[in-house]
């Protein structure tokens, strides 16, 4: 999309879930990333390594670029440590951690793209020209989109083009990749505990504990994660919590569903909340925010009952529109088109009482919809 607009435009790329605590520094880096990349270089940061990490990939610098002031070219990727060996990197002074970040001219990555994987550029494409808007969101087509290789940029491109360029920085970054690392940046307590939330800690050390839904009591423990939420509760050894992913892989293997959905669920038009649920009904919280409306949908296989907690709901229940304010409620049968709008200035607050043969999400037929969902 970017290259359509401006094909010299300069296009930064960035995980979501990194710390940059010295923001000065990495204004400083970007600034010379983009001279290196408006000459034609793709540009990565390579972040200063202070310590020997075995979690990160690293950078190799070669010679400095003659053009581009603080850059240098890349002479190698390399993969993951052990820890003998990234203390080599540290000590040589010739190696950064790969920050999985850069910077290029949109044009001049396509480029490449083209030249080295042209079967990701071709998929995206597709994806892109069949996509829909809605409202901010770009919705990329799901079947391109699927039929798209998995590939970093590291390894599709950087590692293979003959005009990577790394900058250093040194800008107190921290990858944010599990639990642990947030407790490494977080405020902490004089027993070392990082804590977020009601917790109630006793001879307790080195703790980073998140509770969003009720109180967390912890004694006599030490050199855990523990988060607790409205679904679930983590209860981890700190330097094991890298492999929650495990956890998950079994979740996928027993066919649940806590990886997929959590108990409050955003949606164009607000968010609703699981309360309470066993066999053939399900109670959940509703929130629509002012002017919006959801689907004209229906169920094959529930009925619901709405009661309106606060706020306006302009129900149309079949042929018939009903407007409901507080304390009132309406039943929409099973198999009933129906639609729920807030027509006021407030939040409208419902509570949803399902019950059915079956109450998955994907018992839903959209007949229209202003999120084009349909």
């Amino acid at each position: 999309m970017l290259s359509r607009d401006d094909p010299d435009a300069l296009m930064l790329v960035l995980p979501a879930d990194h710390l940059i605590g010295d923001v000065e520094a990495f204004h400083a880096a970007i600034r010379m990333a983009a001279e290196a990349a408006q000459k034609g270089h793709l540009a990565t940061f390579g972040i200063v390594a202070a310590t020997p990490e075995t979690g990160y990939g690293y950078i190799r610098k070669g010679e400095p670029l003659a053009d581009s002031a603080g850059a240098y070219q890349v002479a190698a990727f390399v993969e993951k440590p052990d820890l003998a060996t990234a203390q080599q990197y540290v000590d040589s002074g010739d190696y950064f951690w790969n920050s999985g970040m850069f910077l290029f001219r949109a044009v001049d990555f396509l480029n490449e793209l083209q030249m080295l994987r042209p079967d990701i550029l071709e998929a995206s494409r597709a994806a892109l020209d069949a996509a829909t808007l809605d409202l901010d969101f770009v919705r990329l087509d799901p079947a391109a989109f699927e039929a798209c290789p998995s590939e970093s940029v590291d390894y599709a491109v950087m590692e293979h083009t003959r005009h990577a360029a790394v900058v250093p920085a040194d800008m107190a970054w921290n990858d944010i990749g599990a639990w642990s690392a947030l407790w490494d940046v977080a405020k902490k307590d004089a027993d070392n505990n990082a804590t977020r939330g009601d917790v109630m800690l006793e001879n307790a050390r080195n703790n980073f504990v998140r509770a969003e839904t009720r109180m967390v009591a912890m004694l006599g423990v030490s050199d855990l994660v523990v988060v607790e939420t409205a679904d679930v509760v983590l209860v981890a050894q700190k330097d094991q919590v890298q492999d929650v992913k495990k956890l998950v892989d079994r979740l996928k293997a027993e066919k649940r569903c806590e990886h997929l959905v959590h108990k409050q669920v955003y949606r164009p038009w607000g968010w609703y909340e699981g309360i309470d649920e066993g066999e053939r009904f399900q109670v959940k919280r509703i929130m629509v925010k002012p002017g919006e409306k959801l689907s004209l949908q229906m169920h094959h296989h529930r009925a619901e009952h709405w009661i309106v907690v606060s706020g306006t709901a302009s129900v149309s229940c079949g042929d018939e529109v009903l407007l409901l304010t507080e304390n009132q409620s309406t039943y929409i049968p099973l198999g009933t088109s129906h639609r729920l709008e807030n027509p006021g200035k407030i939040d409208l607050h419902m509570i949803e009482v399902q019950s059915g043969s079956y109450l998955g999400e994907d018992d839903i037929v959209r007949f229209e919809d202003i999120y084009q969902r349909t």
